[in-house]
């Protein structure tokens, strides 16, 4: 099954992204925006896993979920990766809590590591995808769009949970299954 690692948001959070994106489709560029259901933050993609391997990311996540203390994230700023001038995904950016969670990922990882999955070379870095570009149409209107925007919600994200999730692929889009949820509970 496929599956990957992330956080939960907040019904608040997601109505705050909803407008967001309403905002960069003002560009009409190529963007394929993320349902506002489907987004969380990302902590680690798996991909395709095996039952006994589900077991072992439980048990990982059981482990580490103690490991730390409930905080809270706030987001801030909107962006493109890998660059605004050639954009391929485009974020929404965290502020407070991001280097609680980059901990979490670098932990996370490490753990994992230890039970046979691949290691991630890649940095680490907190965002919410809330679109990927499928092409050139109207890129420099999205990057105009994006550098005019002040993104600064109000709502907090309590992370208190780690979550697995089943990421099954459909032609209407993703259907998320969370599998297991761990408690942050230091």
């Amino acid at each position: 099954m496929r599956t990957f690692i992330a956080f939960a948001l907040t019904e608040e959070t997601k109505q705050e992204l909803t407008s967001l994106q309403s905002e960069l489709k003002k560009s009409q560029a190529d963007v394929k925006w993320v349902e506002p259901k489907n987004i969380h933050l990302t902590l680690k993609f798996l991909g395709e896993i095996s039952e006994q391997q589900v077991d072992q990311v439980r048990e990982v996540l059981n482990k580490i979920s103690s490991q730390f203390e409930p905080y809270e994230i706030t987001l801030l700023g909107v962006g493109a990766f890998p660059k605004l001038e050639h954009p391929r995904v485009v974020w929404a950016g965290i502020d407070s809590g991001k280097n609680e969670t980059k901990r979490i990922a670098e932990v996370l990882r490490a753990e994992l590591e230890k039970v046979g999955f691949q290691k991630d070379d890649r940095e680490f870095k907190s965002h919410l995808t809330i679109g990927r570009v499928r092409g050139p149409k109207n890129k420099d209107k999205l990057k105009s769009v994006i550098q005019s925007i002040s993104f600064a919600p109000q709502s907090k994200i309590p992370i208190n949970h780690i979550t697995l999730y089943q990421s099954t692929l459909t032609p209407q889009g993703p259907i998320y299954t969370p599998l297991h949820k761990a408690s942050i509970t230091q």
